[in-house]
This record gives C-alpha cells, sequence and structure tokens, in this order.
C-alpha cells in the first residue's frame, strides 16, 4: 500500500534547491501531492506532500533527502499522513476562501495578534500570508509610507456580518484598516473603477471653494448641514447652493483648476490603473469644469458631473441638466458596465459621501475612502489610513509588482 508523507525543509535558501530536492524524489518515482513554499528574510520552508508508491523504496529516498539536506544547509522533518487526515485535506479543497487584508502606515504585532484572533474565532484556518508593501518595517512608522500584510484564508464562516463588523470595531480602536473580502474569480479580474472627484481624488470641495470666491461660503455650510440632517434633499441643497454662486466672473471660476489638491495616492493609482489596462470613471456631484481638467490629465475614460452654466462671462446660478445625484452615480455605472460589456461584479467604486453610498453597494467592490462615518459603516471596504494607492493592495497588487514593471 502506498505511503502519503508531508517532507518539511528549512533553512537558507539558494538558487537551484527546489530542484535538486525534487529530482530525488523523482528518482524514486515519488508523486507530489502538494507544495508550498515561503521565504522570510532568505530562509525557506518548503514543504511536500508525497505519495510513495507501495514498491517504493522509501527508507532509501528517507536516507538521500537527509543526505542531500545536509549538504544544503538544510533541516529536513518527515510526518506519514494518515488515511483520515488525508481524507481531511481532500475535503478541505471545498471551503470557501476569504482573503483579510491590513492596511497603515505601520502594522504591529499587536494587531497581526487580534486580528488572527478574530479569523480563528469564526472557524477560519490560515493558508497564507503574505506581505504586499516594499522592504520596509512593518511595525515602525515612516510618514506617507505604506505597510500592507494580506492573509488568505479557508473554512465555514456561519456568520460573515458578524466577522466584518468585528474587523470594523477592531479597526476603530487601532491606526489601521481591514479589507474582507471572499476570494474569487471577480476579484483577480477587475476592469473598472469608479471614483467620486471632490474629498476623493482631489482634497476638498469645488462648490466650496467657489463660495470662498463669491463671498458666500457662510451661507452654503449651513445649506450643506441641512442637507446632511436630512432636512433637505440632495438636489434641492444643491440647487440652492448653485444659486448663490450667481455672478461670479467664468475667469474666478477658471483660476481654481489646479489650486485644490489631488488626494494622496491619486496620482500613482491612475497611472498604476492605467498601466495595467483599467477603465476609469469620475462620476461626481461637483462639476465638469474641474473633472474634465482631471480626465485630460490623467486620461479618464468617462466623466459625469453637473455643468454650471455660464452667461455673460458669469455663473448664471444654475447647472444645464440633470444633476447628478446618488441614484444618477448609481445608474452611470450601470450605463458604464454595459457599455464595457463587464459585469457589476468587476466594478470598483471610491466615495466619501452619503451620496456615493448606492454607486458603492452596486460595485462588486465599494470602497469608503476617508468617508464620513455612516458610509464607513455602510460600505464593504473602508480606506481611512493610507492614500488613494492602498486600494491597490486590494487588488492584489504588490509594491514590488510596480518596481519589476518601472
Amino acid at each position: 500500500m502506498s505511503e502519503n508523507i508531508l517532507l518539511h525543509f528549512s533553512g537558507p535558501d539558494h538558487a537551484g534547491l527546489t530542484s535538486e530536492l525534487t529530482r530525488i524524489l523523482a528518482d524514486y518515482r515519488a508523486c507530489v501531492l502538494d507544495i508550498g513554499q515561503a521565504v522570510v528574510h532568505e530562509t525557506l520552508a518548503l514543504g511536500l506532500l508525497v505519495e510513495v508508491p507501495a514498491d517504493g523504496d522509501f527508507v532509501g529516498l528517507k536516507s538521500a533527502l537527509i543526505d542531500k539536506a545536509q549538504t544544503l544547509g538544510l533541516q529536513v522533518r518527515f510526518t506519514q499522513v494518515s488515511e483520515e487526515a488525508f481524507d481531511h485535506w481532500l475535503a478541505q479543497q471545498g471551503k470557501d476562501r476569504f482573503l483579510v487584508t491590513i492596511l497603515g502606515r505601520a502594522i504591529s504585532a499587536d494587531a497581526l495578534a487580534r486580528v488572527s484572533a478574530i479569523i480563528a474565532a469564526h472557524g477560519l484556518n490560515i493558508d497564507r500570508i503574505q506581505r504586499l508593501s516594499g522592504r520596509l518595517s512593518l511595525a515602525v512608522h515612516y510618514p506617507e509610507s505604506n505597510a500592507c500584510v494580506e492573509m488568505r484564508a479557508s473554512g465555514t464562516v456561519h456568520d460573515e456580518d458578524a466577522m466584518r463588523a468585528e474587523f470594523v470595531a477592531l479597526a476603530q480602536t487601532m491606526p489601521i484598516d481591514i479589507a474582507f473580502q471572499r476570494e474569487s474569480l471577480y476579484r483577480r479580474n477587475r476592469r473598472l473603477f469608479a471614483f467620486d472627484m471632490d474629498s476623493t481624488l482631489i482634497q476638498g470641495e469645488v462648490i466650496d471653494e467657489l463660495a470662498k470666491m463669491a463671498g458666500v461660503a457662510d451661507q452654503v455650510v449651513k445649506i450643506t448641514e441641512s442637507a446632511m440632517r436630512g432636512e433637505i434633499e440632495f438636489q434641492e441643497s444643491f440647487r440652492r447652493r448653485v444659486a448663490l454662486l450667481k455672478g461670479l466672473p467664468e475667469a474666478r471660476v477658471s483660476e481654481l483648476i489646479g489650486r485644490i489638491p489631488l488626494a494622496e495616492g491619486a496620482e500613482r493609482l491612475i497611472s498604476t490603473l492605467k498601466t495595467l489596462g483599467y477603465k476609469t470613471a469620475i462620476l461626481s456631484g461637483g462639476f465638469t469644469f474641474f473633472a474634465r481638467h482631471l480626465q485630460q490629465r490623467f486620461e479618464i475614460d468617462y466623466v459625469y458631473a453637473n455643468e454650471l452654466e455660464f452667461k455673460d462671462g458669469a455663473v448664471t446660478g444654475d447647472v444645464s441638466g440633470q444633476i447628478i445625484d446618488g441614484a444618477r452615480k448609481a445608474a452611470l455605472l450601470r450605463e458604464i458596465a454595459e457599455q464595457e460589456r463587464i459585469s457589476l461584479e468587476q466594478v470598483v467604486a471610491v466615495g466619501d459621501g452619503a451620496n456615493d453610498l448606492p454607486m458603492l453597494n452596486l460595485a462588486g467592490m465599494g470602497i469608503a475612502f476617508r468617508a464620513k462615518p455612516l458610509v464607513r459603516q455602510s460600505a464593504d471596504h473602508s480606506l481611512t489610513q493610507l492614500g488613494l494607492d492602498g486600494l491597490l493592495y486590494l487588488i492584489g497588487v504588490r509594491d514590488r509588482d510596480l518596481v519589476a514593471s518601472s
């Protein structure tokens, strides 16, 4: 009867090591059933599950592997796998698989311990852990540096909402973000990123800056606050705010272009997405004059925003066309996906306000970026600690991938 043996090698890594070990397995007709390898700080951990045929020479194989391990400076351990344990391993292939991504300026051992404890408490097993960020200390804060660790886990979660809520609660007590998602074909095949503009792609609200120019900032703030309290619906509040801008010279409006800085990491994110072939869109409750500036700068594929009206060189206090509110953003997102012939599961939507929630909830991945508390609680994912380029980790892009492609 054949035997199933788990082999574990550990020690200093060097080129050709795996080839030399597997050549011995081939010489003794051992069948490799599973293999996994990791290298941490030039130290190797290599595991192989092998089947030794009934007429094979396990004693000879073991001796040859021990000799080779000594030559290579490795330690080797042999564990016989029972039929029951082997059957259990086979059954795990049908288990659900999840990704838990930890992001921050630094990731402490305490954060890793607490996240992994939640994973274990919900019956999941961590199969793999990898660092997606560059080679800086994960636990030491560097200004504007990124730290990211991705954990792959498998098992059956009885209450995903409860598990997600625990991650959200933990993130609120530590300077980290935690993204929890099912591993799927769509996760590795996103095709479209759709962004809100104000306070998402740029650090500010265009209408607020225009209000300052027009000397009506206080009045605009009051209307905004009233809308946030639910006393006025979005379209009505938007029209009231725009009306206060009446008479503002068009030349002054144009001065605003370039004065509001981009969100941290925006340029790196969008340039990377374009390099990787993603489509991009701006779906904004702001104004087209600023959105088109960003479109030209970053070659954004789709732009939908509100058209501020001008007459005789000044703002009329009105907008032309349909106002882009939350419902309209969701409808436009669906239209773009249909036009691109992609599933909504392949769409990533990013925003910060309540009027972004319809599109965040519609997209396969909705991300609240440095958002209001209500939006963070309602969206599937939230990013507050890093810049926009931190979103690259959530689609599996590693820093070293970008270095290699540059």
